[in-house]
Formats: C-alpha cells, structure tokens, sequence
C-alpha cells in the first residue's frame, strides 16, 4: 500500500520540478483545443454573482461570465446527481439513459461516454471528484468509461465525506493520512485541485480532456444538523447568519476559488486561448444540511429546489469561455440541456458522435451562429417520489407529478416561477404534450431501481 501511494503522490505531484514549471511549452503539439468541463454539486441558478447573488462572494466565475458566454435556459440532466450526469456522460435524457435514479447503477460496456467519444479524436481524458456512474469493480469504473486518470470520490454517499479517509486513484484507494484514526485535517479538494493542474500540465501539448466535478456545495448528510463542511467560514465567520449558512457560502467561495486556480494554470501555462472551459451544476441547490434555498435565493427567481422538476430544481448556471472563440459577456437565451454537451464537444473536437443521441450539437449558438437545430422536446423523469415527469416544449413547460395526476401546464416567457397552471384554458397543448409524454421514455423505466436515503 506505501509503495501504491508512493507512486499516485509521484503521478500528482512530482512533475512540480522547477525546470518543467517554471515556463509553458513554447508551442502544442495539437491543433485540437484542451476541454475543460466543471460541474458543480448542488449548486442553485441563483448561487452565482453573475446571476443575482449579492451575499456570496463569487469573483472567479463572474469573470468567467464576462469573458464569455453565461447561458441562461441552460438545464441539467435531472434534479439529483447520478441521473443527471449520466446524461452529461452519455448524450441522452432519462427517458432513455442508463441511470434514471440515485439507486447505484453502473454504467454498462454498450454505454458510449463523452470521454470515449474525445478519445476517439485522440484525447487525454482525466476525471478528478464525483463519478456516481459505477463504483469499483463495475462496468461503469470511469477507467473503463474512457477516462485515462481518475481521482475521487466513485459513489455518492462516499462523496458526502469531505474528509474521508481515502480516495480513489484509478482502482485503488489513494490514502490521505491527516484523515485517519478519527483525524480530520486533509480537505479532500485541496487533492483534487492539485490533480487538476498536474493533469494539464502532464498533457498541455497534447488534446486534453478534464471533467472536474466538485462535490461542493453539497451537504454531508451524515454529519448532522450542520453538514456544510468547510475548512473555515472565511469572510462570513463574522456574518450574522447561522451556522449551516455560513458554511454554505464559504463551500460555494471555495468552489470559485478551486475554479480560479484552474483559470490561473491555464494562464501560467498559456494555454488560454486554446482551451475551452465550460462550468455548470448537476442539479438546483439542496435543502440538507441544515441550510434552506430560500436563505440565499439560490434558486433565484425559479420555482423549488433539488428533488423537484420545476426549474428551481433543474435549470442551472451554464458558462463558456473560449477566448477568440467564444464571445466575451455574451447573455444566451438559447434552451439546452446536458445531453446536448456529448453532441456539441464532440463538434469541437471533430470527432463522430454515437447514434442515437438524445441531444444536438449547440455550437452554432456558442460560436454566434444562428442555431438552426432545435429540440422540439426536453424531457426529464424523476423516481425518488413515484415516477414524475416534465417537459418543456418551446416556452410551454408540462408537469405531471404522478402516473394518475393531471398535467400542469406553465409558460415559462410570462411566467417564469411557474405559479399559474393554465393547462385548463389550454386543452389542445395539454393533449400534445401529454402525447409527446406517453412515448418519451422506453420500457428501461419499468426496472429503474429506486433510489433510498438522500444523495
């Protein structure tokens, strides 16, 4: 075991070496652009300064946003974790995909991942935090889903621990010694940034690809009344707030600041130009760990939080930033969804994507030109509550919170919190949608696993 993390220590850091660190390499090997997509956890549409946050200091992702694209009808997969990166992995909604709950289910060897697709294009693909998409062992092993280098947390409960006492490198735990014997000293995300920048580093003059997935700001359920576990308050200890609260904004500055050492490596190494950064959130904020939504705003002007379809559950912050290729502080009004991320980075990266896809490409709209593909439906289902679905079709968003429940019909350009339903006045768009909703999910759904606990 020594000699194993001897050797992960060595991989992480003993390219630190002055003479490799202390310029970039003059010119890349590639014509191919690095990728960089971060995903945060639990984090709401209203969390960041650069969509109506005012207490939260978040000074790295607002100059994300001004210098480049911050979408604002952006959704995640699903409104919890493993379900909506599933269809982040693999380019389908969850009437299709393979993970449609928090229940563990591994991804399976005909699952093809955005990883497998880059690596086709010849990428370097490195995933660093929260897999949930197949524990050790499984088919579902992000090393056996096209990921070269992996460390984190592989399941979700794991993940909760922000000071656990090992992490996975690849197939084996990579020990953090200040966690053992009750210790609680080693914040796990300090590794994860630090694997973060190694990996560009050890691949900057090649095509990269690195998904980082923070668990941040999710709560450690396990830990109580106070689950927003942070190595400290920062800037809010003095605030008059209370305690879970205090945590969860100093979890969401630390979060801007991982994701402003990331900015800064690629700067250093002078690989700006030529890396493509997109950051987003797996679902809207949570309501654990001892914090409410409402305390914050964080769903902003959106209707509910985590475990909910309306679109304080499901719509999320999405940025890009591309300079020179992408447009500096540019608002996109354009509707997409995770799936449509496999579509659109394979475009990028010139790659072929897999048949069957539920999502199109949107690099037109992220490169400014007029997106002529669009989806007529988005669809999401949800299992932890019964099996509920929604849908949006144009500025029409249906809900059906049961089998036997009626349709609610919104519309989200007049009434973006959802408030009025006005699927009564509407009978014909009910009765589409309600069509679209009767084949939108194969016959997986009938064997999805339920999820139990909290994730």
């Amino acid at each position: 075991m020594l000699i194993s993390r001897l050797l992960s220590v060595m991989l992480l850091l003993a390219l630190a070496s002055p003479a490799h660190a202390t310029t970039a390499k003059p010119s890349r090997r590639t014509t191919l652009p690095g990728i960089i997509l971060i995903v945060a956890d639990d984090l709401g549409y209203g969390d960041l300064g650069c969509y109506g946050q005012t207490k939260i200091k978040t000074p790295n992702l607002d100059r994300l946003a001004g210098e480049g694209m911050r979408f604002t009808q952006a959704y995640a997969g699903n409104t919890v974790c493993a379900p909506s990166r599933c269809t982040l992995m693999t380019g389908k909604h969850t009437g299709h995909s393979r993970v449609r709950s928090n229940a563990q289910v591994p991804l399976e060897p005909d699952d093809i991942t955005l990883a497998e697709v880059l690596r086709t294009a010849g990428y370097r693909n490195g995933a660093v935090g929260k897999w949930a998409l197949g524990w050790e062992g499984t088919t579902g092993h992000p090393n056996q889903q096209g990921f070269d280098q992996y460390l984190g947390w592989l399941d979700q409960m794991h993940a909760h621990d922000y000071y656990p006492t090992f992490l996975w490198r690849n197939a084996e735990p990579f020990l953090l010694p200040g966690n053992q014997n009750g210790q609680r000293t080693e914040y796990a995300h300090q590794w994860l940034t630090k694997f973060s920048t190694n990996f560009v580093k050890v691949f900057e003059d090649q095509p990269f690809f690195l998904y980082l997935a923070p668990t941040l700001p999710h709560a450690n359920n396990e830990r109580g009344t106070n689950g927003m576990e942070v190595p400290s308050f920062g800037d809010y200890a003095k605030e008059p707030w209370p305690t879970p609260e205090k945590g969860k904004a100093a979890m969401i500055t630390y979060l801007d600041t991982l994701v402003g050492t990331v900015l800064d490596d690629l700067k250093k190494r002078k690989l700006d130009q030529d890396t493509l950064v997109i950051f987003t959130s797996d679902n809207g904020p949570h309501k654990e760990g001892g914090v409410n939504p409402a305390f914050f705003h964080s769903s902003g002007p959106l209707r509910g939080f985590k475990r909910d379809l309306t679109e304080g559950g499901i719509r999320v912050p999405f940025i890009a930033r591309w300079p020179g290729q992408i447009r500096p502080g540019v608002t996109n009004t354009q509707p997409i969804a995770f799936w449509d991320v496999l579509p659109t980075l394979a475009e990028v990266a010139g790659a072929r994507k897999p048949k069957g896809l539920d999502g199109i490409s949107f690099a037109p709209s992220l490169f400014g030109r007029k997106q002529t593909n669009q989806h007529e439906f988005f669809y999401w289902e949800f299992h932890e509550r019964g099996y509920q679905q929604a849908v949006r079709m144009g500025d029409w968003k249906g809900l059906k919170l049961g089998p036997e429940k009626p349709l609610e019909l919104y519309q989200l350009n007049t009434d973006l919190g959802e408030t009025n339903n006005v699927a009564a006045a509407n009978p014909d768009l009910v009765k589409k949608i309600e069509a679209y909703l009767a084949t939108a999910a194969d016959k997986f759904v009938a064997v999805t696993n339920q999820a139990s606990g909290k994730f």
